[in-house]
């Protein structure tokens, strides 16, 4: 039964003829739009001539593989969640599927019924997080010398001002709401990935490690490990301003 998905457009690149006509046919039948590219360029190509809702990116292709792929979205587009395919089953290759900015990372083989649900949640799971993320209510934080501007994943000082990836957003909000308190790294996961597991874990650390990097020309701003078991966002009063 089609379900009422005609609203959503996705892009996917694949390089096997066999499975994209497959996948192709099965998203279409049950309500998407989707347009196909045989290769990372085409795929990126595609992106920058029209609108998407997701991508589905093939990590091992000809002219360009998936991650170089997802690079080239990103410089243009940190929102649009993307799905990886892989035949590979290396954890390294799935930690470096989320430091290059997945949503979520699918092995093959699997079904396609699989790849229906992933889908389903990660809209689900993006639409929440930019809600979130565009609360009018905490648009604006302040971080001692820092402003955090939440909605438009804005981040400056009188120096400097950077446009932070929906990740990168989401993580530092959290440690604004919960400043000079725990975050559990459990709550993290679930809020800004929707689930819990090792590989998760790897990649926020990994944005955490950004997020340091951004705020260190203020040292009385720090992001602490808690015991392994999460981080604390801490300001100094004297970096407040009065």
């Amino acid at each position: 039964m089609k379900e009422d998905n005609n609203k959503i457009n996705i892009l996917f690149v694949e390089d096997d003829p066999n499975l994209s006509m497959i996948l192709k046919d099965y998203l279409e039948m049950i309500g998407y739009t989707v347009d196909h590219a045989p290769d990372g360029e085409k795929g990126v190509e595609l992106f920058k001539e029209n609108s998407y809702n997701l991508i589905i990116l093939d990590v091992m292709m000809p002219k360009m593989d998936g991650f170089t792929a997802a690079k080239e979205i990103r410089s243009v587009n940190q929102l649009i969640p993307i799905i990886f395919l892989t035949a590979k089953n290396l954890k390294e290759d799935r930690i470096k599927g989320f430091e290059h900015g997945s949503d979520d990372y699918i092995t093959k083989p699997f079904s396609t019924e699989e790849l229906s649900l992933r889908i389903k949640a990660i809209l689900k799971r993006c639409t929440m997080n930019y809600q979130l993320a565009t609360e009018p209510a905490n648009e604006q934080y302040q971080i001692g010398k820092f402003t955090f501007d939440s909605a438009n994943l804005i981040l400056k000082s009188d120096d400097s001002e950077r446009v932070l990836t929906r990740k990168e957003s989401g993580l530092l909000k959290l440690l604004c709401i919960n400043k000079n308190n725990l975050l559990p790294r459990e709550v993290a996961m679930e809020a800004i990935w929707g689930e819990n597991d090792y590989f998760i874990g790897r990649s926020m650390d990994v944005f955490i490690a950004k997020l340091r990097k951004y705020l260190k020309p203020d040292p009385d701003v720090q992001i602490n490990n808690v015991h392994g078991i999460g981080f604390k966002l801490q300001i100094k009063e004297s970096s407040l301003p009065a």
